[in-house]
């Protein structure tokens, strides 16, 4: 009790190690218990009975053999975490700087003809009038958040670097329906309409939140760089729907099972959903943690993806009502910190504080 790692290692007990040709008796007796409390290892010894056979497993005086928590696992040295913008929150989004060779030729055209289409759209606030979005970082606007998504999904599919793909997700080896589909269609990049009508009826059947949209932009771009593929007109539905039905089952508390995408799309089997859904998440290697530093960077970054391109989030004027309630809201917030932080300083009295305070007498009965 109260170690920090408690196991029973056998030679059966695991693949890796050895095993030996004797009765079960033996090994029963032969088995080796570690119990690793701190940098402190206490090995059992064999019992004496088996003193003189060879000792096949070898665990090592000294060494701290350990069950790996899933987060600890070794990533490969090609997907070091810090590089990688789905883990670590300091590099930019991948579909963030593919987008920067179309937002360069956008504005080097709208400079060469004079045209500025942000001065006929974007409202700024003045000293009289202040615009808000109803988009934040905690509750996102769900249109819009779908079609900053797609709008990253196309610039995925448009900027590719090959196109590598997997048999699992290639529509032509498992199609999404039935009815055949033209050899022409999967030699043209999806448009920008095509790719938000598809994500937006599946959103919208299944009800899914804005949240879900950015979790799924997350895995995606976690799949292209763990299994080094790139997403194209062949494979990009399938990669979406699998990104889509792992963000659902990790993030709403009542995910949508299988069987009902399998209502959506009519054509669609569930032993397919299951088979993608599973090769899935081995290309990711298990890892659907999305850390809260990663889903605000992801969150901000569709914002300067929506600001490029124009798509401008609807703003309103700051009402009396809607400022008393960000007020309140505000007032709210500052107290629960307040208070954390009181209880955080009880918890954390030194010594240097015993000076002035006064302690009640005793009464001993």
């Amino acid at each position: 009790m109260g170690n920090t790692l408690s196991c029973c290692v056998s030679p059966n007990a695991s693949p890796k190690l050895g095993r030996r040709s004797r009765p079960a008796e033996e090994d029963y007796e032969s088995e080796v218990c570690v119990a690793a409390a701190g940098d402190t290892v206490a090995v059992a010894p064999a019992p004496a009975a088996a003193a003189g056979e060879p000792a096949e497993l070898d665990i090592g005086a000294g060494e701290g053999h350990h069950l790996q928590h899933i987060s600890d696992r070794e990533m490969p040295e090609d997907l070091a975490l810090e590089s990688n913008p789905s883990d670590h929150p300091g590099p930019s989004t991948i579909f963030l700087s593919k987008s920067q060779t179309d937002v360069r030729e956008k504005r080097k055209s709208s400079h060469l003809n004079h045209v500025s289409p942000r001065q006929l759209t974007k409202k700024y606030s003045s000293c009289s009038t202040i615009f808000l979005d109803d988009s934040t970082v905690s509750q996102p606007n769900l249109r819009t958040t779908v079609k900053c998504v797609t709008l990253a999904i196309y610039y995925h599919i448009k900027n590719r670097d090959a196109d590598r793909s997997l048999d699992i997700f290639d529509e032509r080896s498992h199609p999404l329906t039935r009815e055949k589909v033209p050899e022409e269609y999967f030699e043209h990049d999806p448009e920008h309409k095509l790719i938000y009508r598809f994500v937006r009826t599946l959103f919208s059947a299944a009800q899914l939140t804005a949240e879900c949209a950015i979790v799924t932009l997350v895995y995606l771009e976690r799949l292209l760089t763990y299994a080094e593929i790139d997403i194209c007109p062949t494979n990009w539905k399938r990669i979406v729907l699998g990104a889509i039905l792992l963000a659902s089952k990790v993030w709403d508390d009542q995910a949508v099972w299988n069987v009902d995408y399998c209502q959506i799309l009519k054509d669609i089997t569930v032993e397919d959903m299951n088979e993608m859904e599973r090769q899935f998440l081995e290309l990711l290697q298990f890892n659907i943690n999305v850390p809260a530093s990663v889903y605000a960077k992801y969150y901000f970054d569709l914002r300067s993806l929506a600001d490029d391109n124009n798509l401008c989030f609807l703003f309103a004027p700051l009402s009396k009502e809607r400022a008393q309630n960000l007020e309140a809201i505000s007032r709210l917030c500052d107290n629960k910190y307040n208070d954390l932080c009181r209880a955080a300083m009880r918890r954390s009295l030194s010594a240097d504080n015993f000076i002035g305070i006064q302690h009640s007498k005793a009464i001993l009965s």
